[in-house]
């Protein structure tokens, strides 16, 4: 039996209304214990997600990762600081990027591939009201023109 590719967990919609995305990373997640038994039942919020790097080292911060029901005693801090695992010139080329003014590190979705817990990373530039408009008047234009299309 295959192996499903990618399984998505969560994703943070708000990101892509908030933010204008400009590249993304794929980084694995170091977990402790019963954190991937919740993650796996899809007990995660990315909504106040973001990432730093210090020390050369990808963290991811709050997160929350719901304590898992039948971890009593193992379960961890549901919004402790995770270890994100990127090779080291990914991690050189997201600290470059972020060094600019307005620029953020926001998880975008986490899913599984192969069996590994994964997370997007997002080098994002947060909008203005005004391009937050704009955009909402250009997807309701495409969606008239695609209602025209598909009517005749």
């Amino acid at each position: 039996m295959a192996k499903k590719e990618s399984n998505v967990l969560a994703q943070n919609r708000k990101s892509r209304h908030d933010y204008t995305i400009l590249s993304t990373v794929e980084a694995g997640i170091v977990l402790k214990g019963t954190e991937i038994k919740s993650i796996r039942a899809g007990r995660i919020n990315l909504k106040d997600g973001f990432a730093t790097i210090r020390q050369g080292e990808a963290y991811l911060h709050n997160v929350h990762i719901s304590p898992y029901e039948q971890g009593n005693l193992f379960n961890h801090d549901p919004l402790r600081a995770r270890k994100l695992l990127m090779h080291k010139r990914q991690i050189d080329q997201l600290l470059g990027e972020s060094k600019n003014k307005g620029i953020t590190l926001i998880p975008l979705k986490v899913y599984l591939k192969n069996g590994f817990a994964k997370v997007l990373i997002g080098v994002a530039k947060g909008k203005k009201q005004y391009d937050k408009r704009e955009d909402l008047k250009r997807k309701a234009v495409n969606r008239e023109v695609e209602r025209a299309l598909k009517n005749h």
